[in-house]
């Protein structure tokens, strides 16, 4: 039976909607975890739930890594829940860690205490972003601000594999973002990794612009952390600002009205599709064992799905699928 560490202390609403993700997915999924914090707030909120602890371990943590605090400060913060989260799963005793906590100081976790795989140089976090046709890999979007150019043929091989093994998509078209879908295109870091991933094994199409991140005509994209994170930011930004504006219009007239209420449907899948509580988190792709960051607002329903994608990657055998890939699709004189 696997076991999931939960950072119970960690995001806007810990640790009362963290608590009560875990109580879903293990009422819901059969998900056992450890529920890392303060014992005393955590066993009643269980109390309160009417829920033993069975499948739900509490394991004491004293302190908390803040929001706003630098991510170096949870290596010194050995009693924080975060901290003590990411030892359950290093000494072997979780199989995953989920935190809605800080994503930097969770980043860091997953680098020097959960451990980065052996074959891979840089851990790196991937995001599926829907699109018409389904959904496309994103990376790295935060976790490397600066690449070399054998970095982001990694990434390939890592969103490959994520895309293969846990969305279902079957030999993945690889793009490299760039600003012109001619080969020479876009800076000396795409320039140079440009012919490693023409080399690999990879079905790599070439050059992908900003335009097809959201059109379905790749299934992974490659870029540095930087430029990812800055679209992974906006795109957030732009989705609030859209459902925004709608509404605002919609109150302006009562056939606007009368026309929301026929596509309510509509706008409720499309919700669903961009609603990050239906994805639960984002995972650091690379790490020793599934480490899933969930956004800071995470409620209970977040959570629940958060530790679900966790186990999923451990029923996947993902790291065992990635060591393959990594020997497999990678030119020769760049394996590792």
């Amino acid at each position: 039976m696997t076991k999931i560490a939960v950072d119970c202390m960690g995001g806007d609403y810990a640790p009362e909607e963290i608590v009560k993700g875990c109580i879903l997915a293990y009422k819901e999924l059969g998900l056992e975890t450890y529920l890392v914090g303060d014992r005393g707030r955590i066993a009643q909120i269980l109390k309160r739930e009417g829920v033993k602890e069975d499948g739900l371990t509490i394991v004491h943590a004293e302190e908390k890594v803040e929001m706003d605090e630098p991510p170096s400060v949870v290596l010194r913060k050995k009693n924080s829940s975060l901290y003590v989260a990411g030892m359950l799963v290093r000494e072997g005793k979780a199989d995953g860690l989920v935190s809605a906590g800080n994503t930097g100081a969770v980043l860091t976790v997953g680098k020097f205490v959960v451990g980065t795989a052996e074959e891979v140089e840089r851990p790196t976090i991937g995001v599926a972003l829907p699109n018409p046709k389904g959904k496309t890999v994103l990376l790295d979007v935060g976790a490397n601000v600066d690449c070399k150019p054998r970095h982001l043929l990694q990434f390939a091989i890592i969103g490959h594999t994520y895309a293969e093994e846990i969305l279902g998509i079957k030999n993945p078209r690889v793009g490299i973002l760039s600003i012109g879908e001619e080969e020479g295109k876009g800076n000396e870091l795409v320039r140079e990794a440009y012919p490693l991933l023409k080399a690999s094994k990879l079905n790599f199409l070439g050059n992908a612009e900003g335009r097809d991140i959201y059109a379905g005509t790749f299934d992974v994209i490659v870029c540095d952390g930087f430029v990812g994170n800055v679209i992974l930011k906006a795109s957030e930004s732009l989705g609030f600002g859209v459902i925004q504006m709608i509404k605002e219009e919609v109150k302006k007239s009562f056939l606007a009205k009368i026309g929301a209420l026929l596509m309510k449907p509509a706008l409720n899948n499309f919700k669903k599709k961009a609603d990050f509580t239906e994805y639960g988190g984002i995972p650091l792709l690379g790490a020793k064992k599934p480490v899933i960051i969930t956004h800071g607002r995470a409620n209970a329903k977040a959570i629940k799905n958060a530790i679900k994608v966790a186990n999923e990657f451990l029923t996947h055998h993902f790291n065992e699928k990635l060591r393959e890939n990594l020997i497999k699709l990678a030119p020769e004189e760049v394996r590792v």
